[in-house]
């Protein structure tokens, strides 16, 4: 295998090589780079260089570093009816873990020049996927990148900075010129569907209550096994949840998928010498309305569930906003990111079919899309993996349209795509660090970097 090196530094930057232990003792957040300006306090400063843009090269280690494919996922689980290997949605593997193979964080990218949406595998052409993993373990991430990205947005998108769109501590270096800002985009609803299909199911039988709805079954009463369902309806047996405890199950699940992502650009930018930092993106909309996603609106008392009296109140009193939430990101007509709901499925019903069509249909991931596996045998393993069930399809469909038909949205606490953290990285002035801390805050490729700039 080639080593790969950035073309704008070969000599210098050599991530083949670079010691994973060296990253991980010397990740830092480093925050000031060329260019900046903290205006006031204990570390007020201002560089006396100007902002250098990150090279396509350093830019493209990154979002590989977050993102990148690198190969099929392993699936080594128990496949036999009762084993629960059949959760699995997706075979192909990233750089960061992702449950069930869903890979449901998305990368969008934003530089002084443009705003950059990070196809995933499911969003890319099959028959380029082989060529794309190729590329990624020969160390040709640029031309990598190139394949997986489609501009959404000229220049840079951003939000206020003002709270609460962002926080004051972030304020002075927020999107600053010559960063980079690298915003993981959750998607809840595919491991929502996928997660209820596999609880829902009867080997797991879970009973789904509504607790805004005084804990009436959440649309699964006549699947009860009190009335000759599979559904464990005694809590005594402790398979009874509310959709409050699934949603944020599911909430969490995929926002420990962006933390990989936001730990590997911390990892990546040490060894490229570059400044970087986690930072506050947890907007319910700034960052989608920045970004142009397609958003709806809602009463905050639809939105929040209040009650028909507490609903009456806010009215009476003008208390009661429209909110606005992202629904799905639209560019000349293409649908680029999509949530399983409406209106991209006519239905919640469509939405369970799709779900299961993406796992179960002619070229799904246990059927024609198993010829691009890690399993040797793909024909044999995909013969031998179980179908889901009729009946737990049925019961997650009614769970869905109940909740639809409910509250209007899906998922029920927070819109389909939510944002937490982004990573803003940069080249880093030295010179800053040296007048207000001791020598060991910048490593070695930290001062190669600040040395390289000032040529």
């Amino acid at each position: 295998m080639e080593t790969p090196h950035l073309r704008a530094s070969p000599a210098d930057v050599d991530l083949v090589r670079h010691p994973l232990l060296t990253a991980l003792r010397e990740r830092r957040s480093r925050r000031f780079g060329c260019g900046m300006k903290i205006p006031d306090g204990p570390l007020a400063y201002e560089s006396r260089h100007q902002p250098v843009p990150l090279t396509e090269d350093e830019e493209s280690a990154l979002v590989f570093a977050a993102c990148g494919i690198t190969g099929h996922a392993l699936a080594d689980l128990e496949f036999a009816k009762s084993g629960g290997g059949n959760i699995m949605a997706g075979l192909l593997a990233r750089t960061i873990a992702s449950g069930d193979g869903l890979q449901t964080v998305a990368l969008i990218v934003i530089n002084d020049t443009g705003t950059h949406l990070v196809r995933r595998p499911r969003e890319l052409p099959a028959k380029d996927i082989p060529e794309l993993i190729a590329l990624g373990r020969r160390g040709e991430f640029t031309e990598l990148y190139r394949r997986c990205r489609v501009k959404i947005k000229d220049g840079r998108a951003a939000p206020p900075t003002e709270p609460l769109f962002n926080i004051s501590a972030n304020r002075w270096s927020a999107h600053a010129p010559g960063t980079s800002y690298f915003l993981p985009v959750n998607d809840l609803t595919f491991m929502y569907i996928n997660g209820l299909l596999e609880i829902l199911n009867e080997e797991t039988g879970v009973f789904l209550l509504d607790e805004r709805n005084c804990f009436r079954p959440a649309g699964v009463a006549k699947f009860a096994r009190s009335r000759g369902g599979h559904l464990d309806d005694d809590p005594r047996n402790f398979r009874v949840a509310t959709i409050r405890q699934v949603e944020q199950f599911v909430t969490e699940f995929v926002t420990v998928e962006q933390g990989m992502m936001l730990q590997n650009l911390g990892l990546m930018a040490q060894a490229l010498g570059l400044g970087g930092f986690p930072n506050f993106a947890n907007h319910e909309f700034g960052w989608f309305e920045a970004l142009g996603f397609r958003m709806e609106k809602m009463p905050a008392s639809r939105y929040l569930g209040a009650g028909p009296i507490v609903s009456f109140a806010m009215n009476l009193l003008k208390r009661n906003p429209s909110v606005p939430y992202p629904i799905g990101l639209e560019r000349n007509g293409e649908a680029l990111l999509k949530p399983f709901c409406p209106p991209y499925h006519a239905s919640m019903a469509d939405a369970v079919r799709a779900v299961v069509e993406i796992k179960f249909g002619a070229q799904g991931v246990f059927r024609g899309g198993a010829n691009e596996s890690a399993w040797a045998d793909h024909a044999g393993m995909s013969a031998q993996v179980p179908p889901i069930s009729e009946s737990a399809i049925a019961v997650t469909t009614a769970v869905c349209e109940y909740l639809w038909s409910r509250y209007g949205r899906f998922p029920v606490y927070m819109p389909p795509y939510r944002t937490v953290l982004g990573f803003q990285a940069g080249h880093l002035d030295a010179e800053f660090y040296d007048k207000f801390y001791r020598p060991e805050a910048l490593g070695e490729s930290q001062r190669a970097d600040f040395k390289r700039q000032k040529k």
